[in-house]
């Protein structure tokens, strides 16, 4: 073998060894390009995740309302009576029971629009939440029907 020969063998090798800075950088912006992807998919998710235990906090409500009947054989009137229910203070929050405890109640207008419209679509789909106490309707995906700021779920 000559000694050309070797020395060819080892500049190929050390060129081998390690990554051009074009390719460092086509990784990083690749890895950029995903990471921005995923950031914009998560605000929809946070969303969904949200009036999912909206709803799930209005289902434990109305068994906490049943369980409220079974001991008294009345039907509470007052959010702050199903405190000893459920595990979670009641007091203050966005939910009340109304006309005479017939309905757990949400106030959509204190959470952003992601939530409202997920929570109008929740509706939709008849997970039991109504848009208006009035009418009933499930179809609709509008919360503010009539005027009102509501999710309903009934109790009775």
């Amino acid at each position: 073998m000559r000694r050309g020969d070797i020395n060819l063998k080892k500049m190929l090798k050390r060129k081998s060894k390690g990554f051009t800075l074009v390719e460092l950088l086509i990784v990083v912006i690749i890895i950029g390009i995903l990471a921005g992807m995923m950031m914009l998919s998560t605000g929809s998710a946070t969303a969904k995740a949200e009036a999912a235990k909206i709803v799930a906090n209005m289902r434990n409500m109305k068994s906490a309302a049943v369980m409220v009947y079974a001991d008294s054989n009345e039907w509470p009137t007052a959010i702050a009576s199903l405190d000893e229910y459920i595990d979670q203070k009641l007091e203050g929050t966005n939910y009340t029971l109304e006309p005479d405890g017939a309905y757990i109640k949400f106030d959509v207008s204190k959470v952003d629009d992601k939530v409202q419209e997920s929570l109008g679509k929740l509706a939709s789909t008849g997970v039991a939440l109504y848009t208006s106490a009035k009418s009933g309707d499930i179809t609709s995906s509008d919360i503010y029907k009539d005027g009102d700021t509501g999710i309903y779920m009934p109790v009775k």
